[in-house]
């Protein structure tokens, strides 16, 4: 029996029927294109008057929740009677078992946690309330025991139903996650982040005055280095080997707000290979550099340098009269980008004035997951806790994680306002690794699950788009599919002026353009702002960790890869195949090999246009929009998603991958390395070989009028001068008439050779010659 084949993977984009749609608005209501899910919650405010234990003549009281098999407790308050929670529970109603609500306030000193008091409710009784109604204010009720009697202490509480839209439902401990615990807890909440402002720190360092080498017997070799946060830069040693050296060399920062870190400039003189003597420097509060917020110049300044004292020297008075000048300022007119320009979700310059005016609004639905691939072991089992991560602009937001699904439900709607069309909102889907040990997990990042990018001038204005996407992600044994991601996206626009207007303008600020930054610049920049994102993200709580933002800005997309070298070669000979059809298919109405009533045809449409040349304008506009017309019905339904057949996913070699996914510098030696090293040689020498014909070809048409082949040249110039007559008498319709009768005669008066021009060209000289 032949071995079966294995079914293929389906990486195809699906769309979906959720239940979001049939529903009115009401008021602020956020939950438009999400599922609603209903939760009860429970506020424990505070306590007052508890009884102390009558063994220790203390109170450490904590209370417990209970709703069938759902269990709630709050943190432990040490040696109080009145202690504060202030903490939320959202139990989700679908799941509960029970019909009655149990508040127990217990003793934590107590062998058994001895009960000081208990409330019970009915749930039939817990009120309603969705947004935009106001918050239920809590109340205080009376312990009683477990008989019904009174006691002493009251707790105050509140308790209500609600949607995830309530403003608790981000801070509240919820059933589902009941096996978190501690510190834990914070690690599944939602949250809503904001990027830091960024801005281009430029110093333009000019010259420095009256330095004061150490050494007096030689001539200092000076360069500034400049110093901000982590991050050092530094300019060329001045060609001026004197106490007044210039450079008139700018560096670049990345800084944002609030600026809390100083720039730190030192005039450094190299001493040796390993040796360098500060000759002064000057430390720079950033809160109190200029900003630049429009298109004008910054005046240069003259600044003090200090005499740098080593740690362990004594300070000591000494006339220190050394200045540098330089000008320094925040450039607020840039763009800072923080993602690869193609992927960009926001192109607007630091600067609030420059900003042009919104608009829309993009609205996303992160609905639930399905098929999700366990990532980790517990108990013995594979599981799963999954949350997604959204950025569009200067927002991320976070989802709440749900442990321990493989189809995790999230359900939560989130909105951005939009600036301009040509931008690309990612999601990307993590599974949570922060949930037993608190933040000791010996260094494990959250694995990823997969991407997905939705460019917004792909989608209809106000139409709801719900599909559901493949996670894919490329791993060094192959592509895998770690489930599916249901969306619902929406793109309204409030304002179609503005919106066909974006069209005509300029994608990045006007001073890309005019004072444009070098591809390095912009490559460095831009692993500056990441290191910047992470760092304040990475703060939060719960925190966006660096591994999170380095996948969802595709930190590593400059990096060599033969798949996708290979996938844009294709893409390239994809977009010329229209071109290399039609040619194809004019070389053989031109030969007569097709039917030659279409050969006659389209030679009388010839002489047609060249007798009358307004005809030529007129089909030249008029065949794309008959092309255009004609593709109307056959147009795209839904957001372009990742191809795998497109980016040679599936077909790619282990080897490949294993090249790709290699660290930079190379961590690979032997064998590998060499074998890599030949296979990137042979791919450069076929490049080489395509560039050195091009170079080849356009050097003979410089060569025709170089003189370079005094004989070719003479010919060449005798030509053009006879064609100069010729077209100056004849009228030029019969000079194209004559031309395309030529090119369309019949395959008897062809020869098989080479044309004349194709053989002069050839035998022009190009410098082909002088290489060595």
């Amino acid at each position: 029996m032949p071995p079966k084949e294995k079914p293929k993977k389906d990486y195809t984009l699906k769309v979906t029927s959720p239940d979001i749609g049939g529903r009115t608005v009401i008021g602020s209501d956020k939950l438009t294109l999400v599922e609603q899910r209903q939760f009860l919650y429970v506020r424990i405010v505070r306590a007052n008057g508890l009884a102390v234990n009558n063994m220790t003549g203390t109170c450490d009281p904590f209370v417990e929740l209970k709703i069938g098999n759902y269990k709630g407790i709050t943190r432990c308050f040490e040696q109080t009677s009145n202690p504060e929670w202030n903490e939320v529970y959202a139990f989700t109603r679908d799941r509960l078992q029970g019909g009655r609500l149990e508040i127990l306030v217990r003793d934590k000193e107590s062998a058994i946690n001895e009960i000081i008091g208990c409330l019970s409710f009915d749930l039939g009784d817990t009120p309603t309330r969705f947004p935009p109604n106001s918050p239920l204010a809590p109340q205080w009720y009376k312990l009683e025991d477990r008989n019904g009697v009174k006691v002493a202490g009251e707790l105050m509480l509140s308790a209500w139903i609600g949607n995830q839209a309530d403003d608790a439902f981000s801070v509240a401990w919820h059933s589902d996650a009941a096996a978190v615990s501690g510190k834990s807890v914070t690690n599944i909440r939602s949250n809503v982040y904001l990027s830091p402002v960024l801005w281009y720190l430029r110093v333009q360092v000019i010259a420095a005055q009256d330095l004061a080498p150490s050494d007096k017997n030689r001539k200092p070799e000076a360069y500034i280095k400049a110093v901000l946060g982590n991050l050092v830069l530094r300019t060329t040693v001045s060609k001026d080997k004197n106490p007044n050296p210039t450079w008139n060399e700018e560096v670049m920062f990345v800084a944002a707000e609030p600026f809390d870190d100083h720039l730190i400039l030192s005039v450094e003189d190299k001493m040796g290979a390993n040796k360098e003597v500060c000759l002064g420097r000057s430390v720079i509060p950033l809160h109190q550099v200029e900003k630049r917020l429009m298109p004008q110049a910054i005046g240069a300044q003259w600044i003090n340098l200090e005499k740098y004292v080593a740690e362990g020297e004594e300070k000591t008075e000494v006339k220190f009269a050394s200045r540098l000048h330089l000008r320094i300022f925040l450039d607020g007119l840039y763009h800072v980008f923080d993602e690869p320009t193609y992927y960009s979700s926001d192109l607007r310059a630091t600067s609030p004035k420059l900003w042009p005016e919104k608009i829309g609004v993009l609205e996303l639905g992160i609905l639930k997951a399905e098929g999700l691939l366990p990532t980790k072991s517990r108990d013995g089992r594979g599981t799963t806790d999954a949350y997604c991560v959204a950025k569009y602009g200067r927002k991320w937001v976070r989802t709440s994680t749900i442990v321990d699904s493989y189809a995790p439900k999230w359900n939560e709607q989130y909105c951005w306002d939009v600036y301009d069309p040509y931008t690309v909102v990612t999601i990307g889907v993590f599974d949570n690794c922060h949930l037993q040990a608190g933040d000791k997990n010996d260094g494990t990042g959250d694995p990823r699950l997969g991407k997905v990018r939705i460019r917004l001038s792909t989608l209809e204005t106000g139409r709801i788009y719900t599909h559901s996407y493949p996670l894919l992600v490329l791993q060094p044994n192959g592509l895998k599919k770690m489930g599916e991601l249901h969306l619902a996206v929406k793109f309204s626009c409030n304002n179609w002026i503005n919106l066909f207007h974006t069209y005509s303008q300029p994608l990045l600020p006007m001073m890309h353009y005019l004072q444009p930054l070098s591809v390095y610049q912009l490559d460095s920049l831009r692993h500056q702002a990441t290191y910047i994102l992470s760092l304040r993200l990475g703060r939060a709580d719960p925190p966006l960790r660096r591994e999170v933002l380095e996948y969802m800005l595709d930190t590593g997309v400059n990096r060599w890869s033969l798949r996708r070298a290979n996938a844009n070669c294709e893409r390239v000979m994809t977009c010329l195949s229209g071109i290399v059809v039609l040619w194809r298919q004019f070389d053989q109405i031109r030969h007569w090999k097709i039917n030659s009533a279409i050969t006659v045809l389209i030679y009388s449409l010839f002489v047609a246009m060249v007798m009358c040349p307004k005809l030529i304008l007129t089909a030249f506009f008029l065949a794309p929009f008959v092309l255009g017309v004609w593709c109307f019905p056959k147009r795209p339904r839904h957001p372009p998603h990742m191809d795998t057949k497109l980016s040679h996913a599936e077909t790619a070699q282990p080897d490949v991958l294993d090249e790709e996914f290699d660290s930079f510098p190379s961590s690979k030696q032997g064998e590998a390395l060499k074998t890599r090293y030949d296979r990137l040689r042979g791919i450069s020498g076929r490049w080489m070989i395509i560039i050195g014909d091009l170079a080849t070809q356009l050097e003979r048409i410089h060569a025709l009028v170089s003189w370079r082949d005094s004989r070719a040249t003479a010919m060449f110039l005798a030509f053009c001068l006879i064609a100069c007559f010729l077209v100056h008498k004849v009228q030029f319709k019969y000079l194209v008439l004559v031309i395309g009768t030529y090119a369309m005669r019949p395959p008897r008066l062809r020869a098989g050779i080479p044309s004349i021009p194709q053989n002069f060209l050839r035998r022009l000289p190009a410098k082909t010659d002088s290489m060595l």
